[in-house]
């Protein structure tokens, strides 16, 4: 697991604490920040307690910390600002076995685009875009094979001299579109491998029950 997802897992099971969901549900229906003080009397908890709860899911990134001062006065005699909650903008997503939606959906959207400018067909289009984002991030990722695709949710394990990728992380989208999805995904691994100048890898199509539809083989079996 990347440190993202880890930290992902963390968010989410704060949240599994009752009150701190209930304090989390509360500022994030607020138009504006919320303080201690309201939170605590809104949902009759007290005030250590809502403050305790509160700063740990600002820990977790589910809320971001902001300071004003209520009074709207400013300069000396103003008192000090007082410490507010908001929703964060970050985006917590938790899927097991891992899912990369974001990522196919990037690629084809961006596919769709480029294809209705230029009048390329859009599935030559998303296998370009599919491989260049690959090799773009197996040449970011100066890390192993193995260690990338775990990274993104494939699951890799070694069977012989090929690997196996026991997860697609794209599994309900080439579910139902299938020669669309797996195409797309045969060309970012391609471009993983030639990113990690992985030269005794190729990737490609072995569908079968249970794991990915790309499989890597010895590339002098090629």
């Amino acid at each position: 697991m990347d440190q993202t997802h880890d930290a992902d897992l963390s968010a989410v099971a704060a949240l599994d604490e009752p009150t701190r969901r209930r304090l989390y549900d509360h500022v994030v229906r607020q138009v504006a920040p919320v303080g201690r003080d309201e939170a605590a009397e809104t949902l009759g908890l007290a005030r250590q307690t809502a403050a305790f709860h509160l700063d740990r899911l600002a820990e977790e990134g589910l809320l971001d910390v902001v300071y004003e001062r209520r009074s709207g006065r400013s300069g000396p005699g103003a008192g000090r600002p007082a410490k507010l909650y908001r929703r964060s903008s970050k985006q917590v997503t938790v899927s097991l076995p891992g899912r990369r939606y974001d990522l196919a959906g990037r690629l084809l959207a961006q596919a769709l685009e480029e294809s209705e400018a230029t009048g390329e067909p859009p599935r030559a289009v998303l296998h370009r875009k599919a491989h260049d984002m690959g090799k773009e991030l197996g040449t970011q990722d100066a890390v192993g094979a193995l260690d990338l695709l775990e990274r993104y949710g494939f699951e890799p394990r070694s069977e012989g001299d090929a690997v196996v990728l026991g997860n697609c992380p794209f599994h309900t989208l080439a579910r139902e579109h299938t020669e669309t999805v797996c195409g797309m995904n045969l060309q970012l691994l391609e471009g993983f491998l030639e990113g990690l100048h992985e030269t005794g890898l190729r990737a490609c199509l072995a569908p079968a029950p249970g794991r990915c539809c790309v499989r890597l083989e010895p590339a002098s079996g090629k």
